[in-house]
């Protein structure tokens, strides 16, 4: 086995495989969207608990996938 090959030896790059980032990106949505609403469920346990910080992550992950969602949508057009 050869760790280099001529250039003349090389097979063809495959094309790349087109996909639709958009729907992966969508699905965490909804699931931080879900998390979010199971979270505002028990608030009040979770703040004398003093996990507030859960609800924010909800809310981090769910602007991080807006920011996801108009960047795919933006390199998909």
């Amino acid at each position: 086995m050869r760790i280099w090959l001529k250039d003349s030896e090389r097979r063809p790059d495959p094309s790349p495989v087109t996909t639709d980032d958009r729907k992966a990106v969508l699905v965490g949505i909804v699931l931080w969207i879900i998390a979010l609403a199971i979270l505002l469920v028990f608030l009040t346990p979770l703040t004398s608990a003093g996990l507030g910080w859960w609800l924010w992550t909800c809310v981090a992950g769910l602007a991080l996938g807006v920011v996801g969602i108009l960047y795919t949508h933006w390199r998909h057009r």
